[in-house]
Formats: C-alpha cells, sequence, structure tokens
C-alpha cells in the first residue's frame, strides 16, 4: 500500500448521525483486538466493497467512508494488509498500541477526515 492508498471503511447505519459519521466507525471493539477492519482500495472500488460486505458477508452498510494510509500514519496508526485467512482485499489499521482513551482520539480524527473526503458509495435507496 502507498501512502495514498485510500482505506475504505464499511459505516453501520447506527453509525450515522444526520448523514455524518459517527467516530465509532473508525473505532475497533474489543472483538477486534485493536484492529479495525478496512479493504484496500488499491485492490477494490468501494462499490464492489460494499457489495462484498453486504453481499458476500452478509452485514449492513448504509456507505463506504475512507481514510488515507498517510493519515493513519500521521495518527500513529500503521496500515496493513491482513488478506491472510480474509480476502485478498481485506487490510486493518492497527489501534493496539494505544490505549482506550488514545483510541477513541484517533479514531475522531479518522472519522473527521473520513467525512471531509465525503462518503465514496452509498448504495440506491
Amino acid at each position: 500500500m502507498q501512502p495514498t492508498t485510500l482505506l475504505l471503511r464499511q459505516v453501520h447505519p447506527k453509525w450515522l448521525k444526520d448523514g455524518q459519521v459517527l467516530s465509532i466507525a473508525f473505532r475497533p471493539f474489543p472483538k477486534d483486538t485493536g484492529l479495525l477492519s478496512v479493504y484496500d482500495g488499491d485492490l477494490i472500488a468501494p462499490e464492489a466493497s460494499l457489495n462484498h460486505f453486504t453481499g458476500t458477508l452478509g452485514f449492513q452498510s448504509a456507505g463506504v467512508w475512507a481514510v488515507s494510509v498517510q493519515e493513519c500514519q500521521t495518527c500513529e496508526l500503521p496500515a496493513r494488509s491482513d488478506a491472510e485467512g480474509q480476502f485478498p482485499e481485506h487490510a486493518v489499521i492497527d489501534f493496539t498500541a494505544h490505549s482506550e482513551k488514545d483510541q477513541k482520539a484517533k479514531s475522531k480524527i479518522l472519522a473527521d477526515k473520513a467525512e471531509g473526503r465525503g462518503c465514496q458509495f452509498r448504495p440506491a435507496a
């Protein structure tokens, strides 16, 4: 992945408020062991990532937002491919080096970056 690579995040409908992404959309849950799942935008387009997430994996998504690898690096959050045991386009943003408080602050920064970039793909209503 390059610094400009977009990391595509599926946003659950509950993670939107008045059409804007909440920071929880960019924060790993305890089951994630500090690794936030994303799609590698160099390997898959936003629409295809949403179709995979909802169709193949069976999850809900209100749309796809994105942050760049460089934006993650600026927050001291490494991003890397995680295709092994998953699917070829799977990647993660690694929050493991940070406390829960810091994870919340960093997820807010990422959500703001993603919101500023705008939704990359939304399913038809």
